[in-house]
């Protein structure tokens, strides 16, 4: 198998899982834990290829992918507190999720013909958008509006992908240069708690 389809099918599980715990949390009942999950593990590669018009979208394509996310709900809920023990390993995870849907929608939208600019933001859409449906359907504050470091990371990521494609480095050398260049950003963000700067309309009140 394709290790970036390996671990494309890794990001969706955890995705899956991420928006089941959120769920968990708001104490949704079961159906509206699957709905949350599948809102999380496909909402960014649907909305990437309905603005390509890549029409069916890749998870209807492949029943894999439902699987994968049925596995990812059902699992959350039987398994509930191993999964809440796990909590790191599903960052570390969800680092690599958001690096190869990155790469995956960067790489797609470029095949397609779409410019660079343009790609770049198809392949952020892949990361995030998903966990923005998440956080919007539970009524909190997305995380790439946080002053964490997160969509940053994909943005950079996809950025050292275009510049090694111009130097015409081979795609399994830039592939992988991409998503540890994502991986890195967001665990030395978390690790030394990087963050943006804040934007604001006011002064800032002196001490």
């Amino acid at each position: 198998m394709d290790l970036i389809l390996y671990f494309d099918y890794i990001g969706t599980m955890v995705f899956a899982i991420s928006g089941t715990l959120m769920a968990a949390e708001k104490r949704l009942d079961i159906f509206g834990a699957m709905f949350i999950g599948f809102a999380t593990a496909i909402g960014g590669g649907t909305l990437r290829d309905m603005m390509l018009g890549d029409l069916p979208v890749a998870w209807i394509r492949s029943t894999e992918y439902f699987f994968v996310i049925i596995a990812g709900v059902a699992g959350t809920v039987l398994f509930k507190k191993l999964i809440l023990k796990l909590r790191s390993t599903l960052f570390l995870f969800d680092t690599i999720g958001i690096a190869v849907f990155t790469l995956i929608g960067l790489k797609k939208a470029l095949f397609l013909g779409i410019d660079a600019p343009l790609a770049v933001m198809m392949g952020l859409s892949s990361a995030v958008v998903g966990g923005v449906i998440r956080d919007t359907l539970c009524n909190e504050l997305p995380l790439i509006f946080h002053r964490e470091i997160y969509a940053t990371a994909c943005i950079a990521g996809a950025v050292v992908f275009l510049v090694f494609r111009w130097f015409n480095v081979p795609d399994i050398v830039n592939e992988s240069l991409t998503v540890v260049t994502i991986i890195s950003i967001r665990l030395v963000a978390v690790r030394y708690n990087v963050a943006m700067p804040r934007i604001s309309l006011t002064e800032d009140k002196k001490e």
